[in-house]
């Protein structure tokens, strides 16, 4: 049995029934050279056998009497592959509209927490001899890198592995906590909470008051700060459904843009974002004159050593320069920025909201996160970030599961009130996926904004060519 961390426990709290804090993926499979044909049997016994490698899998939650304390994991004594592996069809022709048509629906219905909080859908009858797989994963079981992770026991490196994975032998069921048990534990936590919350007070205190010295307000001077950004249609209280668009681009191009103008992949990808968004906004006669926001998850995995829970984020926030007509001057003036904000991130400590979220109180925080919604409080006040950006390595190299070829891949982050807009991106061997999810009451023409993204980094492409790549700075000789 093991307890949740701080902040995969605060994404359950947070969960309402109009914000669902579950991530997906949609992988696009070629079956067209799978010795013996396509099986859906093959991909359940793949399943089978290889889940009890990844614990989160064939877990599921325990929830201390009256919520009194973090709830814990423990391995589902009645697990049932059947349950959560499921098949579906896509209707003709087949093409990425009506896959991303079935995605939406999908993730637009929260995970059943009497179970393990995973579905996996295993989609038919896509054009030319594809499958999808649309795997959808609560936040409180995984993040980002711990996702991508996860990869490494669903796929092989090979069409017909040699050896599959050595499973592990202790696979018994634990223990179900008595209730009694449960409420000790929560009475331990609520006795320490006050005094690890006076902790913690002087050390924020002292880094919020050092970020607030640091950050300027004008661009180039630090990180955007949060309720500054304007508001925009997709920015207001969410509903359940969702809308799901997805796009890819070569990493070659990317490549191209970030050498010629001596700048990181992220601050490309970045810009690339806020151009697009910039198009989609002029289109409809919306552009704000202030640049959009996004809030930008940062993992702290190597910085977090010893805490508990699977999900090891913090979040900086960054701007997209959106007021910025040129495509070069906009992705210059991001690298900048990103620079400072990188600074400041630091400067707050990256285990500081892994710290406060230790000490979210189910019931108060549950109950705030249901009014803040049921009351449209977004509305009501200024903007935190327009959107939130997620940019994840992602396997450079060909895989394959149960003998098809990994030939796409997007992720699909959660969307949050007031911000009902998520893009995540996630290389694949010599592609980059854009995976976009939003609120479908918000924004439902998102294919116009997937379709602008390849677009926008033509037009960089273009901008920056004939220059000369910029070399980078030497490393200091010792002495």
């Amino acid at each position: 049995m093991e307890r949740l961390g701080g902040l995969d426990a605060a994404f359950l709290y947070f969960e309402t029934p109009s914000m669902h804090m579950h991530v997906c993926g949609l992988l696009v499979l070629d079956t067209s050279k799978v010795e013996g044909g396509y099986s859906f049997e093959r991909i359940r016994q793949m399943l089978l056998e290889r889940h009890p490698l990844m614990p989160a899998m064939s877990r599921k939650l325990v929830v201390p009497p009256l919520n009194f304390g973090r709830p814990h994991w423990i391995k589902d004594p009645d697990f049932d592959i059947d349950y959560h592996l499921r098949r579906i069809a896509v209707p003709a022709p087949g093409g990425d509209h009506e896959l991303a048509e079935l995605a939406g629906d999908i993730a637009s219905r929260p995970l059943d927490r009497a179970h393990p909080l995973w579905e996996m859908w295993v989609v038919e009858n896509l054009q030319d001899d594809k499958i999808a797989i649309f795997a959808k994963m609560h936040h409180s079981t995984i993040d980002g890198i711990s996702g991508a992770n996860m990869m490494v026991y669903l796929f092989d490196l090979e069409a017909e592995p040699e050896a599959p994975p050595e499973i592990p032998d202790d696979l018994a069921p634990e223990r179900m906590p008595s209730s009694f048990e449960m409420l000790g534990r929560g009475a331990l936590e609520a006795l320490v909470r006050p005094f690890e919350i006076a902790r913690l007070i002087p050390a924020t205190v002292s880094r919020l008051g050092s970020v607030l010295m640091t950050t300027g307000q004008r661009r180039g001077q630090g990180m955007a700060a949060p309720f500054a950004a304007p508001r925009t249609s997709f920015n207001g209280a969410v509903t359940p459904h969702r809308t799901v668009a997805f796009t890819e681009v070569q990493i070659e191009d990317v490549k191209t843009v970030k050498d010629s103008l001596g700048v990181k992949v992220n601050d490309v990808v970045t810009a690339v974002v806020g151009g697009a968004l910039r198009r989609h906004l002029q289109a409809r006669d919306e552009l704000p004159e202030k640049s959009l926001i996004s809030a930008i998850p940062v993992s702290v995995q190597g910085e977090t050593a010893g805490s508990e829970g699977m999900t090891k984020i913090s979040v900086m926030f960054s701007s997209l320069m959106t007021d910025v007509a040129d495509p070069v001057e906009r992705l210059q003036a991001i690298a900048e920025t990103n620079i400072k904000a990188k600074e400041v991130h630091k400067m707050v400590g990256a285990d500081t909201l892994m710290k406060w979220a230790d000490h979210a109180a189910p019931n108060t925080f549950s109950l705030a996160a249901r009014l803040y919604s049921s009351l449209r409080l977004s509305e009501r006040h200024p903007v935190v970030h327009n959107l939130i950006i997620s940019n994840v390595p992602g396997p450079p190299i060909p895989l394959f599961m149960a003998g098809a070829r990994l030939v796409g891949l997007y992720p699909l982050g959660p969307i949050m009130e007031g911000a009902g807009l998520n893009i995540t991106v996630l290389s694949n061997e010599d592609r980059i996926g854009f995976g976009f999810i939003a609120c479908r009451e918000l924004m439902p023409e998102l294919w116009e904004l997937a379709e602008a993204i390849p677009a926008e980094l033509a037009e960089l492409v273009k901008a920056v060519s004939g220059r000369v790549p910029q070399a980078k700075e030497a490393p200091a000789l010792p002495g």
